[in-house]
């Protein structure tokens, strides 16, 4: 199976099913000597678990990652760090029911008509649960990194959204909630709102904003491997997106030239960022951000109509252990992508001025 890595410099592979033994990844191209926080690494694997919060799956799982390679005395050594991380609980009875049975909406169907074969045990490869392993990889990058801020948070829920801008926003309160919504009466109604769902036995989907700050200018590739293309492809790989947007977005194809261009300042800053902290696919020193969608859990508690492997018409009801709403638990997924693809990029910049 194709695609199981991501990055080109500062590389991650991962491994595993939601429902297998474990799951796990090999990260290659780490640089040497890099003095590691591994409760750091552990808190940013708190943040995705399940079972963290009444809004999201009940599925208990500790996510202990266990380190069994490329570190030596707390210091990254530059060769493939690996890792992995047990599952323990499994329900998988709670999925006998869609062995041949395809979820609307879901991998199920695709998956089958791709290999053949597929693990119905909580979707298998399929489940946001590989999810994970980018965590481990993005916490790492983070301490590469050092002196880059990247903080995400839930910025939409339904048609609940953050009408502050970000730089308003106090990062710091973003994990004093379940659903990581720094502004306090926002989160509130957010809150509500999933819950209503769940009672419905319904989901709802959400959007999430991310902010790089301290990021230099001059990182990103011109034509095919612009920076805020793979920071796109990075967040469309994850589980769930339905779009992406940077700066102004979808709103700029609405302005004029006029309005939309950020004017310099003497020392190559701009006085809006419209832009979004990029520039012909380039950094240019000022902020980036985008806002990443996700939609409805496909799995639902409510009964649906669907077809089976034999293309039966069938109804169907979702059992077992589902977020009522994944954005709560992407927020350190979204930041550990970013992450991955500022390291590469930042690994680049040293290759080309030799910073080594």
């Amino acid at each position: 199976m194709a695609g199981n890595s991501f990055g080109k410099l500062f590389k991650l592979t991962t491994f595993g099913e939601s429902h297998g033994v474990a799951i796990g990844g090999i990260i290659d191209g780490c640089p040497a000597g890099i003095q590691l926080d591994f409760e750091a690494i552990q808190n940013e694997m708190n943040r995705r678990k399940p079972g963290q919060s009444k809004i999201v799956t009940q599925r208990k799982e500790p996510d202990t990652v266990e380190f069994y390679s490329g570190i030596f005395e707390e210091k990254t050594t530059g060769t493939p760090i690996g890792f992995v991380i047990h599952n323990t609980n499994q329900k998988s009875k709670d999925y006998s029911h869609i062995k041949d049975v395809y979820r609307p909406s879901h991998a199920d169907y695709t998956y089958d008509k791709k290999y053949g074969v597929r693990d119905y045990r909580g979707g298998g490869r399929s489940s946001a649960r590989e999810t994970a392993s980018r965590v481990v990889a993005g916490a790492i990058a983070k301490q590469f990194l050092n002196q880059i801020n990247i903080n995400a948070f839930t910025s939409s829920v339904g048609d609940i959204f953050v009408e502050k801008p970000y730089q308003e926003l106090d990062f710091s309160k973003i994990d004093s909630n379940m659903i990581r919504c720094p502004d306090e009466d926002t989160a509130k109604k957010m809150i509500a709102k999933v819950q209503e769902v769940k009672k419905q036995g319904d989901t709802i989907g959400g959007t999430i904003t991310c902010v790089i700050q301290n990021v230099p200018a001059g990182l990103g590739e011109p034509v095919f491997d612009k920076l805020h293309a793979e920071l796109g492809k990075a967040m469309l790989s994850i589980n769930a997106v339905k779009g992406f947007e940077y700066g102004s977005g979808f709103c700029g194809a609405r302005m004029q030239g006029s309005e939309h261009n950020d004017k310099f300042n003497e020392d190559g800053s701009t006085q809006t960022n419209l832009s979004g902290g990029v520039q012909g696919g380039i950094s240019n020193g000022m902020d980036i951000y985008f806002r990443v969608a996700f939609k409805p859990v496909a799995t639902t508690l409510q009964k649906q109509e669907t077809i089976n492997s034999k293309g039966e018409t069938v109804e169907m009801q979702g059992k077992g252990r589902h977020d009522p709403c994944v954005v709560p638990r992407a927020v350190p997924i979204v930041e550990a992508m970013a992450a991955l693809v500022i390291s590469d990029y930042m690994l680049l910049r040293r290759q080309e001025k030799k910073e080594w």
